[in-house]
């Protein structure tokens, strides 16, 4: 197996030494100058043998971007991977030659890659040594990228500190058993109810009851991906109900219990509504322009496409309540985020968390979100954004809950939600089934 040892940068602001581990296993830093064709510029002379890092002089502890510059020599490559969509390719690329020319006096080779952070895992897990150097994903595959050895743990920084900038909620997240091992760059990946105000009064907004009765008073479609576990949890969570994955990554789920029957027969109720659909997302874009679609769950990275259509109406708010046997019940959601990670196994990997720093530094933040819509996990670029979107996912956090779910949940819940839409006489059995599947042993798969 290819291995990457990265030499210690030590610096003021460093509070480990970094390391390039293989399989993401922790070494004592060596100077290695073969070690993809760059060395992290030790301080003074190379480390000894025995891998213990040489002393640094005052010069490169002050300096690890003038010490990463000074030992490269020759091309450096790196690939990134981030979502296909043309407002992140095109803010990427943007980013790419605006760190290039801070960095005149290396030669770059930076290729850009279009992987949707939710496919990030999959691709990277193929190929962990030749996955992209640096890759955007989203934040519930850090458990298993870190134990497949895939990233490479933020232990020392160049430019500033991702611990310090972010939100504690994204840094978090970000962490495996107190180890940062990315960076966060969103914190927008929920979701909430986008509508057409010139349709839809707020008091009309505020239950899925009121909302779909006005939308069949008034012609109108409104819905949701009901056959998607990731939004059909909102139900489910909302009235308290549990799901919860296992150290094995496998899940204990009560959604068949007597309070997860109610729910699923209030689902049933909404969805029973000539004025609701369940389509996924792609099918409710291509909805709005004709103007029949006036209300729909989704997340900040369809912002756009929602002011676009409702143009004056255009308007956001929490997800609605809906009924529990008799109780108006506040519906919950996932809250996500999204990482820049470095692979472990990078040839440059002093250049590839460089990058990483780069395009998660709070002016690059800025600029991703005034491109997507998203929420930036720095809280001083947070701070100067805001739109009916944002405003929405705010209202939202309250009642969201961070996406940590082993993966036998998904098919299931999927089928679940199709089912439940579709209408049935025997949900107990229905939701004996669903929970049945989602908590199957990891090891029955």
């Amino acid at each position: 197996m290819k291995k990457k040892v990265l030499s210690a940068l030590l610096c003021a602001s460093m509070v480990a030494t970094m390391v390039a581990g293989c399989g993401g296993n922790d070494e004592n830093a060596a100077t290695d100058s073969n070690a993809g064709g760059e060395a992290a510029a030790p301080a003074t002379e190379a480390a000894a043998d025995d891998g213990a890092a040489a002393p640094a002089t005052e010069a490169a502890a002050a300096d690890p971007v003038a010490n990463l510059i000074a030992a490269t020599d020759g091309t450096v490559s790196l690939e990134l991977w981030c979502s296909e969509t043309d407002a992140y390719q095109t803010t990427m690329a943007e980013l790419v030659e605006g760190f290039k020319a801070q960095y005149p006096d290396v030669d770059f080779d930076i290729t850009i890659g279009a992987v949707s952070e939710a496919d990030a895992k999959d691709r990277v897990l193929e190929d962990v040594e030749a996955a992209a150097d640096v890759f955007v994903f989203a934040d519930d595959q850090v458990n298993d990228l870190v134990t497949a050895g895939a990233l490479q743990s933020v232990d020392a920084t160049f430019t500033y500190d991702p611990t310090a900038t972010n939100s504690a909620s994204t840094v978090e997240a970000a962490s495996k058993d107190g180890k940062l091992y990315a960076y966060p760059l969103t914190a927008s990946n929920g979701y909430f109810l986008y509508y057409n105000s010139e349709v839809f009064t707020e008091e009309d907004v505020q239950s899925w009851e009121s909302l779909t009765a006005a939308a069949e008073a008034a012609n109108k479609k409104v819905g949701m991906d009901v056959g998607n576990g990731w939004y059909l949890y909102g139900f489910f969570a909302g009235a308290g109900c549990n799901l919860t994955m296992n150290d094995d990554q496998s899940n204990t789920c009560d959604w068949n219990n007597e309070t997860g029957v109610a729910v699923a027969e209030s689902i049933q109720n909404i969805a029973s509504s000539s004025a609701f659909i369940s389509v996924a997302d792609a099918d409710a874009q291509a909805m709005l322009p004709d103007g029949d679609l006036a209300a729909y769950v989704s997340g900040t990275w369809d912002s756009g496409i929602f002011e676009e259509n409702y143009g004056a109406g255009y308007a956001a708010t929490k997800l609605p309540t809906f009924d529990v046997n008799g109780t108006a019940t506040q519906m919950g959601s996932y809250a996500g985020y999204k990482f820049v990670g470095v692979s472990a196994y990078s040839e440059f990997p002093g250049w590839s968390m460089l990058l990483a720093e780069y395009l998660t530094s709070e002016d690059s933040q800025a600029k991703i979100a005034e491109a997507t819509g998203e929420g930036p996990a720095n809280t001083a670029a947070a701070a100067t954004i805001t739109s009916p979107a944002l405003s929405a996912l705010a209202a939202q956090a309250e009642f969201a809950d961070q996406q940590v779910v082993g993966g036998n949940f998904w098919d299931p819940a999927a089928s679940l939600g199709a089912s439940l839409v579709e209408g049935t006489d025997d949900v107990q059995g229905l939701l004996d089934t669903a929970v049945e599947g989602i908590t199957q042993p990891v090891s029955a798969q």
